[in-house]
């Protein structure tokens, strides 16, 4: 396998720096192509090629991937990014190298788009009702009934997703919403949310590569009314029933869409009446879930992106049966990380391989109610489920973190705290 593979920017750390050692260990060049090239420490550590171009401009990455194309041969584009994934597949498509749908990715890049096709297609999705306005937002919630989910029409990481129990709530953070003109990636965004039905039940998500299930993840979640996932159990413990049934609605939402080539991670609810699709996105999953796959199952779905978005044979069979589990450190409150407490105690725990803190001492950690929370993880594999859940239970107990208030220069005895805060 040889030329380049490029990246169409990247996540900050994890799965974009995975990729691009993986794109290496294959025989491909990775050259990541970034708006802003000082935002990827990892490609500087890793000595990776780096052209700056405007990356929202498809015009613009397609004419560097031709010069590419011209100057050492091009494998392939592809991208770890949710919202790089559609101008990826789209200049790939039109120079003519694989890549998922394109027109199907950009489509499920509004939700609300994607909720109407998924209604179209027969898929259980919540009650949904797309809001301009705050009156808007609150004449839907009042239609939809209590309690409402308002969240983006666009973004991931569940920034700005939040449950709302009352009018006075969904009025005051469909403002904060309608007023976001950029994401956090300084991208325009619409003006516009979605307010939907509350599904009470259990969370799941379904892994899946070109129509082939992977395996279902089990997610842990942290206190409402905001939607942190605390953890992962892969693979997720249920009946034959109810592995069907979550898989053939799954596979049903994925044809509704067109997103039958490449990875997709779908995330859902069991509730009353069944699972219902909660979202689809075109892209693999975060929050180290290819990894618990990895120790699992023995699939790597990294490699196996890679190998798809450069035309190479992809290999998903499981290669053993072990469970994995990961679990997130949240700092107990908003400040200045002093001290992580207990990490070395965690790695020693049985069945864990992994005990990392993302956060140095002296940086900034923050309570937002999504992903940018956690600060660390523990992670552990064996072969017996029960096993694995009490070991990673005990390790993560044994976590704290010392946070100081920004504004002080000592911290309070209060501010330790363990970072358990997983319910369920």
């Amino acid at each position: 396998m040889t030329g380049a593979l490029v990246f169409v920017e990247s996540n900050t750390t994890g799965t974009g720096r995975l990729m691009a050692r993986t794109a290496i260990k294959l025989g491909f060049r990775p050259i990541v192509l970034a708006a802003n090239t000082e935002r990827y420490a990892y490609v500087r550590q890793d000595n990776l090629a780096v052209r700056a171009i405007d990356t929202q401009s498809e015009f613009d990455v397609r004419e560097a991937c031709r010069v590419i194309a011209d100057t050492e041969g091009l494998a392939g584009v592809t991208s770890s990014s949710e919202y790089f994934v559609g101008v990826a597949a789209a200049v790939a498509e039109q120079l003519g190298r694989p890549a998922p749908p394109a027109a199907a990715i950009r489509a499920c890049s509004d939700k609300s788009i994607q909720r109407r096709l998924l209604d179209q297609g027969g898929i259980a999705v919540s009650a949904w009702r797309r809001a301009a306005t705050v009156a808007e937002a609150v004449a839907a919630a009042l239609q939809l009934g209590w309690p409402a989910v308002l969240k983006p029409v666009s973004g991931s990481g569940s920034i700005g997703v939040k449950l709302c129990r009352d009018v006075e709530e969904v009025a005051d953070h469909a403002a904060v919403l309608l007023a976001r003109d950029v994401n956090e990636r300084g991208m325009k965004v619409p003006q516009a949310l979605l307010v939907e039905s509350f599904v009470d039940g259990a969370e799941y998500s379904v892994e899946v590569f070109s129509l082939q299930i992977i395996g279902i993840t089990a997610k842990r979640l942290g206190q409402l009314p905001h939607f942190v996932e605390i953890g992962h159990d892969f693979t997720a413990e249920l009946t034959g029933r109810a592995r069907a049934e979550i898989e053939g609605v799954t596979l049903g939402a994925l044809r509704a869409l067109g997103l039958e080539r490449g990875p997709v991670h779908v995330e859902l609810r069991v509730g009353p009446h069944g699972p219902v699709i909660i979202e689809v996105n075109p892209r693999l999953a975060g929050g180290f879930i290819p990894e618990l796959v990895r120790l699992a199952r023995g699939v790597d779905l990294i490699e196996s992106n890679v190998r798809f978005a450069s035309g190479s044979p992809v290999a998903l069979d499981a290669k053993w049966q072990r469970h994995a589990s990961i679990r997130f450190l949240l700092a107990p409150n908003p400040g200045v990380l002093a001290e992580v407490r207990g990490l070395d105690a965690a790695a020693r725990v049985r069945n864990v391989v992994d005990a990392t803190a993302y956060r140095a001492v002296g940086d900034a950690v923050t309570r937002c109610g999504d992903f940018r929370d956690r600060v660390g993880h523990v992670i552990a594999c064996g072969a017996d489920r029960d096993e694995v859940i009490g070991d990673i239970a005990a390790a993560h107990r044994s976590i704290s973190l010392l946070v100081t208030p920004a504004r002080s220069e000592t911290a309070s005895p209060a501010a330790i705290a363990s970072s358990s805060t997983e319910r369920g």
